[in-house]
């Protein structure tokens, strides 16, 4: 099926990258972000309702988590958790735009997801082209075989001009005119001096740049939309009848590869038993300190368990089981890998919590905390997709994975974790640092690492603060949301609706309601270094001073 109106398609492009402009060209991304991806589905859409083009329903389901996911980017200020749910948005996105007619995402591959992505890629860059190419073609074979009536001669000719002669006419009266509002009307004055601003020759680079990447999203956004329609439709699978990659490697050098590597990790596991999970005394009595063994270890046992799931993967696809026994006994060794992995991902996670114990609780430590319950989640599932013949649903369990380790961090509010936890550690050390001072104990709570939290962490700052008794942790606590009011009032100050967050915006509710507790902690802006200092009885710190090491 063809395209009918390739203009309408260029110029709703067009209309979108125009809308990129306003919503984002100096301006701090909040709900901009949810709306822009809105409209571009929304478009999408419209366009396909314009071109007679029907959805597969299966596709248009994508459109609920896309839409959800591009939600968490103004319901969290969190940045990590922001950006990972509008990536994976924009993933969902992609596949709805890559299977719009043919609704196949539901079979698809990890090969297919990545072959849909070149193709989607490709109809960005050059689908615009070819469709104009194609367009003039037509008319052209259309003007062949037809006669058409002419135009009169000279009719544009004859609209343009007294289109161009009124506007001269119309000219000097509204410059006599302008002037005399603006004299009569100061306000008038600086509207009309603020629109003849755009007219100065030191900002038409500025406008060279902006008509640049208006027009190259829109030729990028035309080229997807063209493939939407017309393309997205009769996909041929990957691997269905046959693989893509032959298997090449026999059973037997299989096993042993999966035999080899499931007895290098036993030897592991039974160590950790020894020296780990056995306690404090058999590490101390190795020559490390507990802290020190956690933290050496447990970044290289998340890489660890990555690599075993891609030897497991690509021993899955590349290797030959064709009798019964065989896919029997390779599934016993890559069942025996996968717990043997899951019991090395529990020795990392319990390394970790034990550094989080000894050092506190930072936005690092509490991605990798939540990625490795997930990584395990993944690993199980692999196991399972083995067990029951079904390896081509490996990239939409992996995707539905990243959902749910990226749902897990809106829900779980990172930075105010981070607060309930470090609060919760620090119950009996809360010391009021002077200005400059680092943690003399690492037990004590990191109250500048707080300040620099997101907006997030205000509703957890502000539980905790009205349920302390009065003493240094009300004192600290209280602190820490005086410079969070602060730093909320310099950041959000001059910010437009453009940069609206839900967490912005509760922030600022629970702060001014907060205000007469918190004016017991003074905050002064520093002008001598910059930044603020807060007032917490005699002592006086500064907001932000330090941060903990990730």
């Amino acid at each position: 099926m063809g395209i009918k109106n390739r203009g309408r398609i260029i110029l709703a492009a067009l209309l979108l990258g125009w809308a990129f402009d306003l919503l984002f060209w100096g301006r701090r991304p909040g709900i901009t972000l949810f709306l822009f991806f809105a409209l571009t589905l929304g478009m999408g859409l419209l366009l396909a309702r314009l071109e007679g083009v029907r959805p597969a329903r299966s596709s248009l389901l994508l459109a609920v988590p896309a839409l959800g996911l591009a939600a968490v980017s103004f319901l969290r200020a969190e940045s990590m958790t922001a950006a990972l749910s509008y990536l994976l948005a924009l993933v969902c996105l992609g596949l709805m735009a890559a299977t719009f007619r043919s609704g196949l995402w539901t079979r698809y591959s990890l090969a297919d997801m990545f072959a849909a992505a070149l193709r989607l890629a490709g109809s960005g860059l050059i689908g615009a082209g070819e469709m104009q190419v194609k367009g003039g073609a037509e008319a052209a074979a259309a003007g062949e075989g037809e006669e058409k009536t002419a135009a009169p001669r000279g009719g544009f000719r004859r609209t343009l001009l007294p289109v161009l002669r009124g506007l001269l006419l119309a000219l000097p009266a509204l410059i006599v005119l302008a002037l005399l509002l603006s004299s009569a009307d100061p306000i008038f004055q600086q509207r009309i001096s603020a629109l003849l601003d755009i007219f100065r020759p030191e900002k038409w680079v500025e406008y060279l740049l902006r008509a640049f990447y208006i027009v190259l999203i829109g030729y990028l956004l035309a080229g997807v939309y063209a493939h939407v329609l017309a393309k997205s439709q009769n996909e041929k699978l990957i691997g269905v009848d046959k693989p893509p990659v032959p298997p090449f490697l026999g059973w037997i050098e299989a096993d042993i590869v999966l035999g080899a590597v499931d007895l290098l990790f036993l030897f592991f596991v039974i160590l950790q038993f020894e020296y780990f999970f056995g306690g404090q005394a058999n590490v101390n009595s190795a020559g490390y300190t507990f802290s020190e063994y956690a933290r050496r270890g447990f970044g290289e046992l998340v890489w660890v368990a990555l690599i075993s799931l891609l030897i497991y993967l690509g021993l899955t696809t590349l290797s030959r089981r064709e009798s019964r026994l065989q896919r029997r006994v390779f599934s016993i060794l890559g069942a025996l890998l996968v717990a043997l992995v899951i019991v090395i991902l529990v020795s990392a996670y319990q390394r970790l919590m034990l550094y989080e114990t000894a050092y506190g609780f930072t936005r690092l430590r509490t991605y990798t905390h939540m990625f490795m319950i997930w990584l395990g989640v993944l690993l199980l599932a692999t196991l399972v997709l083995e067990l029951i013949g079904r390896q081509r649903a490996f990239g939409l369990t992996a995707l539905a994975v990243a959902a749910g380790f990226v749902v897990t961090l809106a829900v779980m509010n990172v930075d105010g974790f981070i607060v309930n936890q470090n609060t919760a550690r620090s119950e009996d050390y809360f010391v009021i640092p002077t200005s400059g001072e680092g943690l003399s104990d690492s037990r004590q709570l990191d109250m500048a690492y707080l300040d620099g939290l997101s907006d997030d962490a205000v509703p957890a700052l502000l539980a905790q603060f009205e349920a302390a008794p009065l003493g240094a942790k009300r004192d600290a606590l209280g602190s820490s949301l005086a410079c969070h009011a602060a730093l909320w009032q310099q950041d959000h100050r001059d910010a437009r609706w453009t940069a609206y967050t839900v967490s912005a915006a509760r922030a600022a509710s629970l702060l001014v309601g907060a205000a007469p507790e918190l004016s017991e902690y003074p905050v002064r802006q520093d002008s001598e270094r910059g930044g603020y200092q807060v007032q917490v009885g005699a002592v006086e710190r500064t907001c932000q001073g330090f941060t903990a090491m990730d």
